[in-house]
């Protein structure tokens, strides 16, 4: 990359950023590395938001939001010059199609859970994504959810000629986004380990258990108070027996829906990479093409043109002419 920090190179690199995850990363890291410079980046990042094509401007978004988060442990500066423009921006998307602004919420939820901005910034910031219309204040989630918390990773990037290990938020991108690989790897693993619907000792249990324990009549042909407890006994066994394979049914029901997700969005993205890298191939190809169409026509003009080589030596036996010294002696 570059080196140093201009307004006409941050402005090349937003007309270069794609929507993969590496695209993002890597100008977010960029920014980071400058972020001496937030002032100005966060006035052009708005400005080429606001000229940017309606398709183009979630990528935007995108970016800040990986640039707000992942900045937070270098410094504050991004996080509060974004937040005194990000009204701005969502008031400038707020007619966009239903699908951008879901996803947009998606990013204010991740900000609120994690304590990226208070509650009356992010009402602040959902007013302006539906143009003024007032909403309660929500409650803020905690934001040390361990069951949706994942590790962070480290990644070392070259930026200017320098080396630098950031410890990016994974994954902090909004849910939609495609998943990186090994998330996909990780999430399908968990799925064989230990999963509801493949406990055969549990559901054995439930299996065999006695069939009046689900006839509510069996109860009135009790006659003492032994036999009685007994059957109370079994009851209760089963009812905690399967409350808990039920629980760990819902559990993996809700973890293969979020695989399908995870699964579709991955597919999704692998169409979109896979669209222009035909396109790029048939501009490359075309490209090459006339390359060779230069090279066949250069070839031909070479065996054309005389080979001086082969030429007579024009001054062979011929004196060698006076120097203008001689030339102009008296």
């Amino acid at each position: 990359m570059s080196l140093g920090f201009t307004e006409t190179g941050f402005i090349k690199k937003l007309a270069e950023l794609s929507n993969s995850s590496q695209s993002i990363q890597t100008l977010s890291f960029w920014l980071i590395h400058h972020r001496k410079h937030y002032t100005s980046v966060v006035k052009i990042w708005l400005r080429e938001l606001i000229k940017a094509k309606p398709s183009r401007k979630l990528i935007f978004m995108y970016l800040a939001n990986d640039v707000i988060q992942n900045s937070r442990r270098k410094g504050p500066e991004y996080g509060r010059e974004f937040g005194t423009q990000l009204k701005k921006a969502f008031e400038h998307i707020s007619q966009s199609d239903e699908d951008t602004k879901n996803r947009l919420e998606r990013i204010l939820g991740i900000w609120q859970d994690r304590q990226i901005y208070n509650a009356v910034q992010i009402q602040e910031f959902k007013r302006g994504l539906v143009l003024g219309k007032d909403e309660p204040p929500q409650k803020r989630a905690k934001s040390n959810n361990h069951g949706n918390k994942k590790k962070d990773k480290q990644v070392t990037v070259e930026i200017d000629g320098t080396l630098e290990t950031h410890v990016h938020l994974s994954p902090h991108t909004p849910p939609g986004d495609p998943p990186e690989p090994d998330e996909i790897v990780k999430a399908i693993q968990d799925l064989e380990v230990n999963i509801a619907s493949s406990d055969e000792k549990v559901r054995e249990k439930i299996a065999n258990l006695p069939k009046e324990l689900s006839d509510v009549s069996v109860v009135a042909k009790i006659e003492d108070k032994e036999t009685a407890e007994k059957m109370n006994t079994q009851v209760t066994n089963a009812v905690l027996l399967l409350s808990q394979y039920n629980t760990r049914l819902s559990n993996e029901m809700e973890h293969r829906k979020k695989v399908a997700v995870m699964m579709r969005d991955f597919l999704q993205a692998q169409e979109e990479l896979l669209a222009q890298a035909e396109r790029n191939l048939e501009e490359y190809q075309e490209t090459l093409s006339k390359i060779y169409t230069v090279r066949q026509e250069l070839q031909s003009h070479i065996q054309n043109l005389p080979d001086l080589t082969q030429l007579p030596n024009v001054t062979h036996g011929l004196a060698p002419l006076p120097s203008a010294e001689n030339l102009f002696m008296p």
